[in-house]
């Protein structure tokens, strides 16, 4: 549907100026309305909003200021833009300090007035789309787009609507695909930083060289191809929320540094002798174990301490399975919306199958599933056929045998997640077509984590 025209008011005690300018207007596509007084244009704004105000400054019975207050009181997108023959710096000043977005004087040509008047509307539909797109984020990634009901899943909405109204750090502890991204959202946009920024960074696709100045920024000239000043993202943040996507990746050295900018709310440029205080929430993530990960040595202590002062664990997909058809409709509608495309179900037979595999890519897996069998199927109902491979046919487990009670519990352990790990990379390999970055994506781990498997257990590829 066409969108309606933009609404404008002029104000002039000149019958003739009125005229004109709503003639002027009107051809340009715009409704227009005209009034003569202060007490007209105020009846009128009073009785439905308008984008513009055109106003003189001088008016019989009050002035345009009083105009543009009241007219900024009642409806704060409308923009007013004032016009007078006394065009003195003094009264531009005060027009312009009483919020007039343009002063205009007498007399004018019909270009120059249509140029302010379209100015001045860019700047209401800015506003709009910003608005527009804020609630549109919000919704996306409210507490509302976490979806199911088990125990487990409203234990996590509790935490969430517990901690958004919080200042101290969160961290979001869950396997690859569960939904941590999405849940740091929540808590971002459930709190009083929501009209800040949400700036993401995942700590291990940076090279460790690169960690520092992409997390506190650096001055020109610091390093072999710091050709200018660049602000880091600690920096981009203020106000808002820094989302550390895989923190236990971040370098040993720059741990420290994380530390003392989570202890003291300053940071220091790569580079730069300055001190700057940054006002930025910090929310961690990670798919690691990181207590186990301090007890070894591989995270600090302190800094884990300090990043857990909130922490919310998001369970597995496998242990919360009466989500799984919540969950299959939330995405079968997504797709149908973003595709425009017919909505499709599933059969019972299909929903079957789904509810008994384990989803070791969790959420995220059963997303790229649906989205697949939606296009995979050509009927309006998706049978079991039309789903993954993997999901029909869960026949690659991995049998154990068992050793003798001799063999002791930690080494048979060891023994059974050394095998599971190097069938799940030869298999992740295999479907990249030997592509390690893309290896990695499918495992939910960093390339450098695999590229340190890879040594580890001596393989080279499919």
């Amino acid at each position: 549907m066409p969108e309606a025209p933009e609404r404008i008011l002029v104000v002039d005690d000149e019958e003739n100026m009125v005229h004109f300018l709503t003639k002027l207007l009107r051809a340009e596509g715009f409704e227009v309305e005209g009034a003569g007084t202060a007490e007209g244009a105020l009846e009128r704004l009073r009785t439905a909003p308008f984008e513009l105000v055109l106003t003189d400054l001088k008016l019989p019975d009050a002035g345009g200021i009083e105009i543009l207050k009241t007219a900024r009181e009642l409806h704060p997108e409308t923009v007013v833009v004032l016009i007078t023959a006394y065009g003195t710096i003094e009264s531009a000043i005060e027009a312009m300090r009483a919020g007039a977005y343009d002063y205009v004087t007498k007399p004018f040509r019909a270009s120059e007035i249509l140029q302010v008047v379209n100015k001045a509307l860019e700047r209401v539909r800015l506003r709009r789309e910003v608005s527009r797109l804020r609630k549109a984020v919000e919704q996306r990634f409210g507490l509302a787009n976490l979806v199911g009901k088990s125990a487990k899943m409203q234990e996590v909405y509790t935490q969430i609507e517990k901690v958004a109204g919080a200042r101290g750090a969160v961290l979001i502890q869950g396997e690859s695909g569960t939904g941590k991204e999405l849940a740091a959202k929540a808590v971002h946009f459930n709190s009083p930083r929501k009209a800040g920024p949400f700036v993401v960074i995942d700590c291990g696709a940076i090279p460790e060289a690169l960690q520092e100045s992409e997390l506190f920024g650096h001055e020109k000239g610091a390093f072999t191809g710091a050709i200018a000043t660049k602000k880091g993202l600690f920096e981009e943040a203020h106000g808002g929320t820094l989302f550390l996507d895989e923190v236990a990746e971040l370098a040993p050295g720059l741990q420290a540094k994380l530390l003392r900018a989570l202890q003291d709310g300053e940071i220091r440029r790569v580079g730069g002798t300055k001190t700057l205080h940054v006002d930025s929430r910090v929310i961690a993530a990670t798919n690691r174990d990181l207590p186990a990960e301090v007890r070894e040595g591989a995270f600090r202590e302190d800094l884990f301490f300090r990043l857990n002062v909130f922490p919310i664990f998001l369970p597995p997909l496998r242990e919360r399975r009466e989500d799984i058809p919540l969950l299959v409709d939330y995405f079968l509608d997504r797709v149908a919306q973003e595709g425009g495309k017919p909505l499709k179900r599933l059969s019972p037979e299909a929903l079957r199958a789904m509810m008994v595999y384990p989803w070791p890519g969790n959420v995220r897996e059963l997303e790229h599933a649906i989205e697949r069998a939606v296009i995979q199927s050509e009927e309006e109902t998706i049978t079991a056929r039309d789903l993954p491979a993997e999901i029909l046919a869960p026949g690659d487990e991995l049998t154990v045998t068992l050793a003798d009670s001799a063999v002791g519990y930690k080494e048979t352990m060891a023994r059974v997640v050394r095998d599971v790990e190097v069938r799940l990379i030869r298999r992740a390999l295999e479907q990249s077509g030997n592509n390690r970055t893309e290896a990695a994506r499918i495992l939910g781990i960093s390339r450098r984590a695999l590229v340190y498997k890879l040594k580890e257990y001596n393989l080279r590829g499919p």
